[in-house]
């Protein structure tokens, strides 16, 4: 029970907890906490440019630990820049603490300075926000933290800290390291899977999401393998399992293998494993509609709240991934041949095809994969740019990729500089829209003050491309407002501090990826490109028509 500042104590709360890295833009509102990290060896403090950026570092950190990823951020403009990666965990199912310097208590509810109402406004975006008036409390507030960002339905926690708070000189207990909390699957319940898939014909898995981690990534795999079952990824959950898994079916979403989406269509039984089974990945809730006519539906999640929230299911299993996988390994079926089929199909749709382009992407999607590591992490944001990546690259399996279910632009750079910081001898990619990269390029600052080393793939083809491809669909020829004019990518990079290079044509992409290669730190490859080819498998003027 020593004396210390609410400031100190927070720290402290936060080491005992496992933290090792914060990710911070500065501000006045929380100067007890930052005093306090100046003596804290065991925390490295990330100083970002802009909150947005922040907040998505941390998000990419928790997703990569599954412990919180941490961002400190001032009130107002502070708090509300940072909102955008709160979002992106709750949408993600990612652990992430964000503490936020506030008010004093002494002038709260007066719209004193910066003040605003953050238990009001991150209460929908998260799934607990709080404010400490009571430093001897931070003990408590920590360790409730924690254990809200990793149990269930991981996600984001938002707390308010009153700077005058922080000063007090209190004393209090410290809590003890909170770790996830285990949840086996009911025995009746895998009883009835397993006497489903006894029955089923046609099986396919969806995998990702909620809690999905190495130990469950491989342990279906395995299954799925001797079972011959498909296992089709959620949106952008394509490093659940190594892609080279037999059975690997490819992944759902945005611009998917239609053989893959007959397949869905034609399953007479779906297991989904971890996925909330959101939007993207049911294009809309129409692949697989919330009352799934004609196939029997089982749902595995963490979060209780998420089972039959949408769709309704033949069985519910409320379980963790990793407890869930261990139990499927006692699941026997006869084995199909299905899984080695769709798998086929998978590798027939992942090899690029030669498109007659000055630029084609997909060769150098190829030239990457010979040339990088297996493990490599690739990092983005949102853009029709990513859509490249997510049909050619072969994700290794858990850990390889970093891209936001929430479509959030401006994530592809901050993760890629949490990753090269919290796996500095892997190989790290960041790509990136030229539109997309803009809403978060200040993060190179970021980059090469910290040290890291990653690849950086601008893809430039001078347009908001997603919405131009939606224009040219809904309103042909009746483009407005997604024009874009752009600076010299590389010349940017380079005033950073960055090494960078300009490719143009699709033979001159391997030869740069090479020297990039050969180069230390942060490398910037700025690519141009053709709007025409809005995407790996249509035109401008194909929508059009």
């Amino acid at each position: 029970m020593t004396l210390r500042t609410g400031g100190r104590l927070l720290v402290d709360q936060l080491v005992a907890q496992g933290c090792d890295r914060i990710f911070t833009v500065p501000g006045e509102s929380f100067l007890a906490v930052l005093d306090a990290l100046h003596d804290t060896p065991a925390i490295d403090l990330v100083v970002c440019r802009q909150e947005g950026g922040a907040t998505f570092m941390a998000c990419a950190d928790g997703t990569m630990t599954h412990r919180p990823g941490i961002a400190f951020v001032t009130r107002g403009p502070g708090a509300t820049n940072a909102s955008i990666g709160v979002h992106v965990a709750m949408q993600d199912s990612q652990p992430m603490i964000l503490f936020i310097g506030d008010v004093d208590r002494g002038t709260r509810d007066r719209e004193a300075f910066q003040e605003v109402d953050f238990q009001a406004m991150f209460a929908p975006l998260c799934k607990w926000a709080a404010r400490v008036d009571d430093a001897a409390r931070i003990p408590e507030y920590v360790a409730r933290a924690y254990a809200t960002a990793i149990n269930g339905r991981p996600g984001p926690v938002v707390l308010a800290l009153p700077e005058d708070m922080l000063l007090d000189v209190v004393a209090a207990l410290d809590r003890p390291r909170v770790e996830r909390t285990a949840q086996g699957a009911d025995a009746d319940a895998m009883e009835h899977l397993a006497d489903l898939l006894a029955t089923a014909e046609r099986p396919v898995a969806i995998i990702g999401g909620a809690g999905w981690n190495e130990a469950a990534g491989l342990t279906v795999a395995d299954w799925a393998a001797e079972a011959g079952v498909p296992l089709a990824a959620a949106f952008r959950r394509q490093d659940a399992v190594p892609n080279d898994c037999p059975v690997y079916a490819g992944n759902l979403g945005y611009g998917p293998n239609p053989r893959l989406l007959e397949r869905i269509r034609a399953a007479d039984l779906l297991l989904v494993i971890g996925a909330r089974l959101g939007e993207a990945t049911t294009d809309g809730y129409a692949l697989v509609t919330p009352e799934h006519p004609g196939q029997r539906l089982v749902h595995v999640h963490p979060d209780p709240e998420e089972l039959g929230r949408t769709y309704r299911t033949d069985q519910a299993i409320c379980a963790g991934m990793a407890e869930f996988a261990e139990a499927l390994l006692a699941i026997s079926i006869p084995p199909l041949t299905a899984g080695a089929e769709a798998h086929a199909e998978w590798l027939g749709w992942s090899t690029p095809q030669p498109r007659d382009l000055t630029m084609d992407l997909g060769p150098c999607v190829t030239a990457m994969r010979e040339a990088l590591p297996a493990d490599t992490i690739i990092c983005n944001g949102a853009g029709n740019y990513s859509g490249w990546w997510h049909r050619y690259w072969h994700y290794a399996g858990p850990g390889t990729q970093l891209a936001p279910t929430a479509g959030a632009m401006g994530y592809g750079v901050p993760a890629a500089v949490a990753a090269s910081l919290r796996h500095p001898g892997r190989s790290v990619v960041a790509l990136a829209g030229d539109g997309c990269f803009l809403m978060n390029g200040q993060e190179l600052a970021t980059a090469v003050q910290s040290g890291a080393s990653m690849l950086v793939v601008v893809v430039d083809n001078g347009w908001y491309g997603t919405i131009r491809m939606h224009q040219e669909r809904e309103f042909p020829g009746r483009v407005a407002g997604t024009r874009l004019a752009n600076p010299d990518f590389a010349a940017l990079a380079r005033a950073f501090g960055c090494w960078a290079d300009t490719v143009e044509r699709t033979e001159d992409f391997a030869g740069a990826l090479a020297r990039a290669g050969s180069e230390p730190g942060v490398r910037l490859l700025h690519v141009k490109t053709d709007v025409e080819a809005i995407t790996a498998g249509t035109t401008l003027a194909k929508l059009r028509g």
